[in-house]
Parts: C-alpha cells; structure tokens; sequence
C-alpha cells in the first residue's frame, strides 16, 4: 500500500467505511432474527467477523 495514490487511498478508504457499516447494520439485523428464531446465530457471527475485518482494513488504510 506504499505506492498508491492519494485518490486511490480516498475511494478504498469510502469503500470500507460502506462495508463496515453495512455489515454492522447486518450484524444487527441477524443478531435480532437470530433471537426470534428466524435464522441461524451462525450468519451473525459471519456478519460480525465481515465487520470487525473491515474496520481492521480502514483502520490500516487511514494509519491509525
């Protein structure tokens, strides 16, 4: 990731923040129906796993 542009940066930087809040509002979603019964506690946990993932990957790509 050294030699990318400062654009190139920017729309990963977007494009995770969109990732990370969609799998987080997922997360939330599943966790609910999860609790009703709807679905499985499995799909929760994948949805939690994709949203802890991206915000590691923003978190690297902003340098903090």
């Amino acid at each position: 990731m050294a030699n990318i542009t400062r654009r190139q940066r920017e729309k990963r930087a977007y494009q995770l923040t969109l990732a990370s809040g969609g799998f987080s509002l997922a997360s939330v979603v599943l966790f609910v129906t999860s609790l009703v019964g709807v679905t499985g506690f499995g799909l929760f946990v994948l949805a939690l796993v994709g949203a802890a993932l991206s915000v590691l990957a923003l978190r690297r790509t902003m340098g903090s």
